[in-house]
Order: structure tokens, then sequence, then C-alpha cells
């Protein structure tokens, strides 16, 4: 059976193989997950009134809080991320606004969506990267001239005859050193996507570097992998997983609840509830990856 349509007693069993007690607590979150399936379930407006639960976790240090999130993410394939209430400002203020939370999720969630696509396509990147291997354990003939002893050295290869043998593989590098941006404390999300943004147009120059066959098979391979990903797929899973069925686990909720009316100097109490209310009750949050 898939795990997400799992029931919320075999839920709540596969979590008792971790976390020992806290039945409330898993009852409660095996539910949510089950609605959350129930509402991927339901086609057209429907799916819009259907909103996913938030839960409260109440406990002393140590009980199993972020366990059971954590257990619960793995169970579902969903991106999962804990982060600490109090290191977040509110917006206007230095420092991290509650929006950056989601931004990490979906950097997660691509980074877990494009792992997965690489373990898929990695049979055929293997192929390719040993076909690229064997072009350069065999410089300057014709592959047709050359198909038997390309097919002889092939079995040497496999057979794991050449590992000790070295081969020259061309790399593309950085012209440049990494281009440093320096701003403000709160901008180091802007700081890092302008980064990563110089990076990429700046000029890449041929070199090549000499390692050994086993090496140069792990390299090429890797290479093929990203190839043969479809980064716009990669993005399009990744924030639908972040829609659906991503979890953001707000620890130390109650050090930012202050009495009513109290005021001071302090940026990471009331306005910071007041923006948690729509990552709560959902919104459009702008990433690097899209809306």
């Amino acid at each position: 059976m898939n795990k997400r349509e799992l029931k919320p007693k075999e839920i709540v069993k596969e979590l008792d193989q971790y976390i020992i007690g806290q039945d409330e607590a898993k009852r409660a979150i095996a539910i949510a997950i089950r609605n959350r399936w129930r509402r991927q379930k339901v086609k057209g407006i429907m799916r819009e009134e259907i909103l996913p639960n938030n839960l409260i976790l109440i406990g002393p240090t140590g009980v199993g809080k972020t366990e059971i999130a954590r257990r619960i993410a793995r169970l579902v394939n969903a991106p999962f991320m804990k982060v600490e209430a109090t290191k977040y400002t509110e917006v206007g203020y230095v420092g991290r606004d509650v929006e950056a939370m989601v931004r990490d999720l979906m950097n997660i969630s691509v980074n877990m969506v494009r792992a997965q696509r690489q373990i898929e396509v990695a049979e055929r990147a293997r192929e390719r990267g040993e076909e690229r291997l064997l072009d350069l354990l065999l410089p300057g003939e014709d592959k047709e001239k050359q198909k038997e002893s390309r097919e002889k050295l092939r079995k040497l290869l496999r057979g794991g005859a050449l590992k000790d043998r070295y081969v020259d593989i061309p790399l593309y590098v950085q012209t440049f050193p990494l281009i440093e941006i320096f701003g403000p404390m709160g901008m180091e999300e802007i700081n890092t996507d302008l980064q990563d943004m110089m990076s990429s147009i700046a000029p890449k120059k041929r070199k090549t570097k000499r390692v050994k066959v086993d090496e140069a098979k792990e390299i090429l391979a890797q290479e093929e992998a990203q190839k043969l990903v479809d980064m716009e797929e990669v993005i399009g899973k990744a924030k639908e997983k972040v829609e659906n069925s991503g979890i953001i686990f707000i620890d130390e909720l109650d050090k930012i609840v202050g009495a009513d009316g109290r005021g001071g100097p302090d940026v990471s109490r009331a306005g910071v509830q007041r923006d948690l209310l729509p990552i709560v009750e959902g919104c459009n949050v702008t990433t690097k990856y899209g809306m």
C-alpha cells in the first residue's frame, strides 16, 4: 500500500514503532494527514473549501513532539523543516521575516524531488557516463571502426580491470572567484539569490582533471544525471509538494506570546504573531522558484 494512503490506525501503528506513548498526539496527527490525502482526492473547487489542519502540540521538552512530526513527514514523503519562532522578527525590522520559512521549505522540497529524480535516472546516467568514459579511453577513433576494441574495453571496464588506470576528464569551472555580495542583516536570502544568479551567468572555463577510472565513472554519471533531470518538472513537483503536503514545525511558539497591551522594543513577539497568521491560514509567498 502507498504510504500516503494509510488509514489513521495504520499511521498510528507506524508511529508506535518509534515513539512511546503520546497516543492523543499520534491520533490527531494521523487524522490530519488522512484529511490531507482526502483533500487531494477531491477535484475542482471543492478542494479549495477543504483546508489542511494546523496542530498545536503542547508538552515539555523531550516528550517527542518534534520526532512525531519528523517521522510523519518521512512516512508520507513530505518536505519537512523545523524552525524556532524566536528566530524571526516582524516585517520591517532587521532579521528574518516569517515568509523565509516557506522559502526554506521550498528549497528543501526542490532538493528532495531532484534527489528522487536522480535516483530514477541513475541507470541511464551510468550508461551515458560509461559511453563518455569509453570515448575518453579511446580518443580520436571512429566509433564504427573501433567497435570491437570498444566492446573489449567495456568488458574490462565493467570487470574492474581498469580501476587503477588514470584518465583525463573535462571539467567546466568558473573563470572568476565566487562572487561575494554583502548586504545588511536580514537580507541573506536576497544576497544568496543574487550570488547564485551572478555565478550562473559568469563564463566558465574548460579544463581537464586526471583521476582514476573508478572516480571518473562516478563524476561522469553524476554529470549525466544532472543533464537528464528536467529542473522545470522538478520545481513544479516540489511546489505541489510544499502546497499540499509540506510540514513546518514551529518550535518555541510560546516564547513569542506576550501579555495583551504590553509595549517594548521586542520585535519578535506580537508582530511575529501577526505575520504568522497568513502563513497558518494559507497565502502566496514569493521564492526564487516562483510564487
